[in-house]
């Protein structure tokens, strides 16, 4: 009888015909392999083998954080926190605006320090890190391809220099770097490069300089060099921020596909984080809250954290409720023990006296009336040059209605939404808009905030009180301490404020003016995932106007709502009535179907497909085989020949078009009996 592989400390337990009973402690260093022989009732042997294992493997250490503090004068972000990064861990940071996630960030990163006499940040020796900001720094005198090629990576290197030799037309060089590209396997690194520019559109303003590029463009642009440059350790603040949705879904395939990566984020982006990280860490008063898993997860655990706290904190309140009873006897004994209960009494009054600022966030105010002619748009037509954006589009908008629109960058989302508020007239045909119609127009363009006003002072412009649904009404105060601005964060000015708090009074200012026609441009960037819960629930069962949505936030949109318009392209606007999950999967359903229908048509084209069931004869399974082993010698070939062409710098212009007719026989060949051969795997 054989024992396998028994490890560490394991007491391993062999029972014999139920007559022996043996139990044996292994050292952790060793593994026991036993042999017992023997005949009916006896052992006539016994062989015992201790062997030293083979070195476990551990898991890789990144980073270290132990007792890190950050303040900003008073303030503080977060205070003795410890973490563990690991090799291959996608840790998501969850927090609200305002506490500290960019500044954990650079911490991380090294660009900030930390404050603390036994603060300790240790890095792994050796490892690269890439940091991706939310406002990026790049050279601005350097086109964006000087700037994706400006990085010590040796491959990328190499393909700079080799590429500058093929437009200098350097023999010397050309053979050089082709040998250097050889010797460092940097072809693949070429069509990567080559992948992640096209991907995120950065092939559209290579040859620009970085001061002329947009915000969305220098982020893009940060974004591709970072992937290009294959850090070790990925740290990256709101990576899908200006990225259209088929970006982010690329992304999206990009990061899940490499399960080696280590990444530590913040975004807003719901999908993207559940579908990328195995751990969140959510930042709430200061203190780190460690869940296992992705955002699903998160919610799970975090719901059951919750349970356990409201449990407590009712528990402390009972207890508390009988301390100050006791307290205000006024106990006249000062004894060690008494004094000792009055202490725990104000260590137990701090306890219950916290409030849970995300618990008290709420909007509830109220909507305009709304008549029955809402907006119409009659055989609108707008262009900008010789670009059609809209074409004859007609529609009439419905009491209620929750439109989304999606489309790549450029294709005239902004345009049209300008259109529907008459901020722009058409090119032809007409825009109507009702009577009672008051719009909400919330931005991408820009923050419109006065940065020299405190924060109270942008609310109480527009309204002392603001109305409320049932009636009532609220002080401009009241709502900011709703929006999660404290009272002393309301005499702060707005310079003051970090880009998340910014969007959330600038979004307060919007819906505050009681909007019955709410149009939502890119509101999700830097929003917090708190301040988004709470935007939704309101507009989901709360807000009674229009909603029109512009946002690369997937799961934003599937929540809200009803139907699509899709800009197509060449002014042509789709109507789509689904969420953005059911387009996307229909579209995709659409693509592998054409293919199908491509691959049938190729097949018939063929001229040997078979019309009905049977099955393949003796000679057609004969044939099969032959396919098989023609196919392998086949794919032998072409790889040998495009081997050749490792070599094609000592080559002849007569031996490399020989080789290249060769390879393109070869291929020619081999799709054709691959043809036949899928033909006849449906009768095999």
């Amino acid at each position: 009888m054989l024992a396998k592989n028994a490890i560490l400390n394991e007491k391993i337990r062999f029972q014999f015909q139920k007559i022996f009973h043996f139990v044996i402690p292994i050292p952790p260093q060793y593994i026991l392999h036993v042999r017992l022989t023997f005949p009916r009732y006896a052992f006539s042997q016994i062989n015992i083998l201790i062997l030293r294992p083979k070195k476990l493997s551990k898991v890789m250490n990144y980073l270290t954080l132990e007792n890190v503090t950050k303040s900003y004068g008073p303030k503080i972000l977060f205070d003795r926190v410890s973490l563990i990064i690991n090799k291959t861990d996608r840790i998501a940071l969850v927090a609200k605006n305002g506490t500290g996630k960019t500044t954990l960030l650079r911490v991380l990163a090294g660009t900030e320090g930390s404050e603390g006499e036994q603060s300790k940040i240790i890095f792994a020796k050796g490892i690269r890190i890439g940091y991706l900001e939310q406002d990026p720094k790049l050279p601005e005198h350097l086109t964006a391809m000087e700037a994706v090629f400006e990085t010590e990576n040796a491959q990328i290197q190499a393909i700079k220099n080799y590429e500058k030799a093929l437009l200098d037309n350097d023999p010397l060089s050309i053979q050089k770097y082709l040998t250097q590209l050889d010797e460092l396997q940097a072809w693949d690194a070429e069509a990567k490069i080559k992948e992640i520019l096209y991907k995120l559109k950065i092939d559209q303003f290579l040859n620009q300089t970085v001061r002329t590029l947009s915000g969305g463009q220098k982020k893009r642009l940060a974004l591709a060099k970072l992937l290009i440059d294959e850090p070790d350790f990925l740290i990256l603040d709101e990576p899908t921020n200006h990225l259209d949705l088929e970006m982010i879904e690329w992304l999206e395939t990009y990061f899940t596909s490499r399960p080696n990566l280590t990444i530590f984020m913040v975004t807003h982006d719901r999908y993207f984080l559940d579908a990328i990280s195995n751990h969140i860490i959510e930042l709430d008063g200061g203190n780190f809250y460690r869940y296992r898993g992705n955002y699903a997860k998160y919610l799970e655990q975090k719901a059951l954290r919750q349970e356990v706290e409201a449990a407590t904190l009712d528990k402390n309140r009972k207890l508390f409720s009988r301390e100050l009873e006791w307290m205000r006897r006024m106990p006249q004994a000062r004894t060690t023990k008494a004094q000792s209960r009055i202490d725990a009494f104000y260590d137990l009054k701090d306890k219950v006296n916290v409030r849970r600022e995300n618990e008290d966030m709420a909007i509830d105010i109220k909507t305009t009336w709304l008549g029955s002619k809402i907006v119409e748009l009659h055989n609108v037509n707008k262009s900008f040059g010789n670009k059609k954006l809209i074409k004859d589009f007609t529609y009439k908008f419905r009491r209620g209605e929750r439109v989304g629109i999606v489309g790549q960058n450029g294709a005239g989302k902004s345009t049209f939404l300008r259109l529907v508020t008459g901020e722009l007239m058409p090119d032809g045909g007409k825009v109507v808009i009702g009577d009672t119609i008051s719009f909400g127009y919330y931005s991408q363009d820009g923050i419109i905030l006065n940065q020299d006003k405190r924060v109270i002072d942008v609310i109480t412009d527009i309204a002392e009180f603001i109305p409320l649904e049932k009636g009532q009404k609220i002080t401009a105060a009241g709502l900011l301490e709703r929006f999660l601005f404290s009272r002393e964060q309301q005499q702060v000015y707005v310079s003051q404020l970090s880009g998340g708090e910014k969007r959330r009074l600038y979004l307060l200012t919007v819906i505050m003016k009681n909007p019955n026609f709410l149009i939502l441009d890119e509101p999700t960037n830097d929003l917090d995932i708190l301040t988004l819960n709470v935007l939704e629930e309101f507009l989901e069962t709360m807000f009674k106007g229009c909603l029109v949505i512009v946002t690369h936030d997937r799961y934003f949109m599937d929540r809200l709502v009803e139907h699509l318009f899709i800009f197509e392209g060449e002014g042509n606007i789709k109507d789509y009535n689904g969420n953005y999950t059911e387009y996307r999967e229909e579209a995709k359903q659409l693509t592998l179907a054409n293919k199908q229908t491509s691959t049938r048509f190729q097949k018939e084209s063929f001229g040997s497909v078979s019309k009905d069931n049977r099955k393949a004869n003796d000679a057609e399974k004969k044939e099969f085989k032959r396919l098989e082993r023609e196919i392998a010698q086949l794919e032998e070939k072409k790889a040998a020949l495009t081997n050749k062409f490792n070599d094609a710098a000592t080559m002849t212009p007569a031996d490399l078009k020989k080789l290249s007719d060769d390879l393109n026989e070869v291929q020619d060949t081999l799709e054709m009996k691959e043809m036949r051969w899928l033909e006849l795997s449906e009768l095999v």
